[in-house]
């Protein structure tokens, strides 16, 4: 959790070390295979990073990017990219919410409990269609 006027990028490490991805036995992974973003994550110092930790990054550069790249073409999946859209989906749900899209919450953690309650409520409607708020 930000302030709101800073940037997402800037916690793009932080947030991917937290990272724990199920699977069947043993312990989680703490590396995704690929990591999807928009343009707004289109970093060297992020492109470099997940290099580094063999992390495929599934971001479209920006266009002066584009136009002052040297060398061989960033390898870019458009496939990979096109399931971005489940977490814009849930973006787009949180934003229903009115005190979650204008974030009315100073603190943090209120905030924060804001974007659970209306998860909480998005997971009601989801199991009973007749549920109103």
């Amino acid at each position: 959790m930000t302030a709101g006027q800073r940037h997402e990028s800037t916690q793009f490490e932080a947030a991917l070390d937290a990272v724990r991805v199920p699977r069947g036995a043993g312990r989680p992974r703490s590396r995704p295979k690929h990591v999807a973003g928009d343009k707004g994550y289109s970093y060297d110092r992020i492109r470099r990073w997940l290099r580094r930790r063999h992390i495929g990054a599934v971001i479209p550069q920006r266009e002066d990017q584009v136009r002052r790249h040297r060398g061989r073409p960033l390898k870019f999946d458009q496939d990979l990219y096109r399931r971005r859209n489940v977490v814009e989906r849930c973006v787009g749900w949180l934003k229903e919410c009115r005190a979650v899209a204008t974030r009315f919450e100073k603190l943090a953690q209120h905030y924060l409990g804001m974007v659970k309650l209306a998860m909480i409520q998005r997971y009601l409607r989801l199991l009973d269609s007749s549920y109103r708020p």
